[in-house]
């Protein structure tokens, strides 16, 4: 064989396996299922939601922006607080979670935790972390949150303190702006900042197991602005059903997710 030849013969090798590679990560990328609207309920304009879940027949939700973060518990057929409580104005309120009896949340940039009693929404304990504070789900044994990147980390539900992490990924592809979560099933649903998706995410190793797509279920010219994405998701794991909504949006919706058809 010629010089050439074997030149050309490893061109094409090169970019057979390039081909490859790319036809590889793309098999692998995770399905896209899609959803049908099974309820809606009232939920406020006002309330720029940031950490959202379901317990006990009320919608549990903290809201952000510095003046106006709040946590509340909410009535759902009214859409109306049967407690709350607000943050003090330097403080902008991410991610809630319940344990226990207490609920946690935090906050974005002020490396600011706080403990609240379920019951009474006084506040029982402080704590601290490093790094931006965005959304906030469980196991039975951690918290596992998000800061905006692919990174979802694990931590001791008592100090706070990680104990490891998991990097998100659709394939080969890293996959950041992770938000708000839910435990759902077993798996971590993320909503993805700016994005009409949401994830569902293995928490062994990070890997994305499906996309739900809830493109066009608030239409445009139902948001207050362009910052009024889809964030929030709550799981009501005893009735199997499945909720969603955004930043000051008008409606919580409950939905079922379906496959997507070809």
């Amino acid at each position: 064989m010629s010089i050439f030849g074997a030149y050309l013969r490893g061109v094409l090798r090169i970019r057979l396996l390039l081909l490859l590679a790319v036809v590889s990560a793309q098999c692998f990328a995770a399905a896209v299922y899609t959803y049908k609207v099974v309820a809606t309920y009232p939920h406020s304009t006002s309330s720029y939601t940031e950490g959202f879940f379901y317990l006990n027949g009320l919608f549990y939700e903290s809201t952000g922006l510095e003046g106006h973060s709040e946590v509340l518990a909410i009535t759902p057929a009214t859409g109306k607080p049967v407690q709350q409580i607000s943050l003090a104005p330097n403080y902008f309120g991410e991610g809630i979670v319940d344990w226990g009896p207490n609920i946690l949340g935090w906050t974005w940039q002020t490396h600011a935790g706080f403990v609240y009693d379920r019951f009474s929404f006084r506040v029982v304990g402080q704590f601290k972390y490093d790094g931006e504070g965005w959304g906030m789900t469980r196991t039975d044994s951690e918290i596992i949150t998000s800061d905006g990147s692919s990174t979802l980390r694990f931590r001791n539900p008592r100090t706070f303190q990680e104990t490891h992490h998991i990097v998100v990924k659709d394939g080969t592809r890293a996959v950041d702006q992770l938000n708000e979560l839910e435990m759902v099933r077993g798996e971590i649903y993320a909503n993805i900042w700016h994005s009409d998706r949401i994830a569902r995410i293995s928490p062994k190793d990070g890997r994305i197991l499906g996309w739900i797509d809830l493109s066009g279920l608030l239409p445009d010219d139902q948001r207050v602005n362009s910052e009024s994405v889809l964030n929030g998701i709550a799981y009501d794991a005893k009735g199997d059903r499945l909720f969603v909504t955004g930043k000051q949006w008008p409606k919580v919706f409950e939905i079922k997710v379906l496959p997507k058809s070809n």
